[in-house]
């Protein structure tokens, strides 16, 4: 049993990300009413304004009923982005009968969307940093739809591969969306609205098989896509209307241009003075950092690699769930509202997450590094083996009628699935965010990269994988397979959560938020004020990437 009194839950942090040093909530005034020199004059005679002396300008002095109006509707546009990815495989046996292909050629459309996503949403990143969130997300939902028509009217199967690879490459996704939440909350405080975002991804995964399952039954395979595009027009629109621009720098430029247009012909944004704005050497590193953490990072990659494949778990699912439910005698319908357990499932984990969220806000209030970025890991130190569990219950109730097993049994199991695959994306997120401060968005852009990546390669073999295993059992043998890995991969959980400050002390990027976290406070004292600003630890807590 893991004990929690002295240990990482409320030990005191010697170590922790600079996300973790500030104790200053969203609605507090910035400190520049105090500051000798709020803004700075360059050689050239202007003045950049900043973010601690605009703070009523940002994202983060927005009311919180405004605040979680923005959110829901990106929730929408999550839930419709991965909607896309989940809702195809309802048209690969329509696809077959219709272009006379094997379902194997047909899932290509699923897996090349998936692997595209993977890295369209890294490639998005930079650009939703200098023009900002809103015109980059409007421009992504824009051709997203755009592929969802040449899809619906495709004359050959080689139509909808290309143009699913193009939607996939399309679609911003996390990059953006978490990139919102730090835009309107401070490190200290992103952990709801991270957990609400996160509830958007994995549940429109899973609301994919409901839908399209209706969409099989009584539609032609056009409106699977067609469905699609509506969904991803009506949020575009609402996004459209209902949503501002929240990313600080922008906001700073938009300040500037008021005041000169008032007559400070001196006072100028971020990026209006920011030399070489666009340099493909600068956007390269950007785009590189998640690739480099991915691979140098144990912490990135081994949280990673358990995220990733805890999703391709779910689109496994996607194809193990008819020759399982097939023995109940379930059709098409029925074989599709058996993933409401999922659904079901998330919900209780992203409640579950509450207590532990309001605790932590608790104890940083009294003091801000009072908790181990490894706290963050706690509640899936009980969560996590519930993969192992579930996939081993599932298998082994998988067994059908003959053996006297009801259908309800696999469904149960699959609660417990999806309540550790909810828990591994938003633990490992929330780990990660308070490990790597300014690196955060490339931590977990290694991780989001690792989830679409795995998921589209298991839409190629998950069909296979239950159907071809030789021996009496060739629907449990697959889940048990995966069970065992399930084990595996869970076990670095435990490593990190006793070890991860001594392994973090052999990481280039932990040393270097040392260094800058050292001389912050040293800053700050020499100031005679805080170590850090309301502007620096939005800077430094920021998620410019993510799922």
């Amino acid at each position: 049993m893991v004990q929690s009194n002295g240990d990482n839950e409320e030990k005191l942090d010697v170590g922790s990300s600079p996300s973790d040093t500030s104790d200053i909530n969203s609605t507090t005034k910035p400190e520049h009413e105090t500051s000798s020199s709020p803004e700075s004059t360059r050689p050239d005679g202007k003045i950049e304004i900043k973010e601690e002396d605009n703070f009523e300008k940002l994202g983060f002095a927005f009311p919180t009923w405004k605040k979680w109006t923005i959110l829901t509707v990106i929730f929408a546009v999550q839930v419709s982005m991965n909607f896309n990815t989940s809702v195809y495989p309802n048209v690969v046996i329509p696809l077959t009968e219709a272009f006379h292909v094997t379902g194997q050629v047909a899932r290509i459309g699923q897996m090349t969307f998936l692997v595209a996503y993977a890295f369209g949403s890294e490639l998005w990143a930079p650009w939703s940093e200098d023009l900002g969130r809103w015109p980059i997300l409007q421009l992504s939902l824009f051709l997203v739809n755009i592929w969802q028509i040449p899809c619906a009217l495709a004359p050959n199967i080689g139509t909808i591969i290309v143009c699913r690879f193009l939607g996939g490459l399309s679609s911003a996704g996390g990059s953006v969306t978490l990139g919102m939440v730090a835009d309107m909350w401070e490190a200290d405080d992103q952990q709801y609205a991270v957990a609400y975002v996160v509830l958007s991804s994995v549940g429109g995964t899973s609301i994919g098989p409901v839908v399209g399952a209706f969409i099989q039954r009584y539609l032609s395979w056009h409106w699977n896509f067609w469905v699609q595009l509506i969904f991803g027009g009506v949020v575009q629109l609402v996004h459209f209307f209902l949503v501002p621009e929240t990313r600080a720098t922008i906001l700073l430029d938009r300040e500037a241009k008021k005041r000169r247009k008032a007559g400070e012909s001196i006072i100028w944004g971020p990026n209006e003075i920011k030399e070489n704005r666009f340099e493909m050497r600068e956007i390269l590193k950007v785009w590189g950092r998640p690739f480099e953490m991915f691979v140098r990072e144990p912490i990135v990659l081994s949280l990673s690699l358990l995220s990733g494949f805890s999703d391709a778990l779910i689109f496994t699912f996607l194809e193990s769930f008819q020759p399982v439910y097939e023995q109940w005698g379930f059709g098409i319908i029925a074989i599709g509202l058996a993933f409401i357990p999922i659904n079901i499932g998330y919900l209780i984990a992203w409640f579950s997450f509450f207590p532990f969220i309001h605790r932590h806000r608790q104890i940083r209030r009294r003091d801000p590094d009072a908790l181990q970025p490894e706290a963050r890991l706690y509640w899936l130190l009980y969560t996590a083996p519930l993969e192992t569990i579930g996939l081993f219950g599932f298998a082994w109730t998988s067994l059908g009628p003959g053996r006297d097993v009801h259908w309800i049994a696999p469904m149960i199991f699959s609660v417990l699935i999806a309540i550790a695959n909810y828990c591994i994306y938003m633990a490992t997120i929330d780990y990660m965010v308070a490990s790597y401060g300014p690196y955060s968005a490339s931590a977990t852009g290694g991780n989001a990269l690792a989830r679409d990546f795995l998921a589209g390669v298991a839409a190629m073999y998950s069909t296979p994988f239950y159907h071809n295993v030789p021996g009496p059992h060739t629907l449990e043998y697959p889940s048990t397979i995966l069970a065992c890995l399930a084990f595996v991969v869970t076990v670095p959980i435990y490593i990190f959560y006793w070890k991860g400050p001594i392994i973090k002390e052999k990481s280039k990027f932990a040393q270097t938020l040392a260094s800058d976290r050292k001389k912050k406070v040293a800053a700050g004292q020499s100031k005679g004020g805080r170590a850090i600003n309301v502007g620096e630890k939005a800077e430094v807590g920021e998620m410019e990437k993510g799922t």
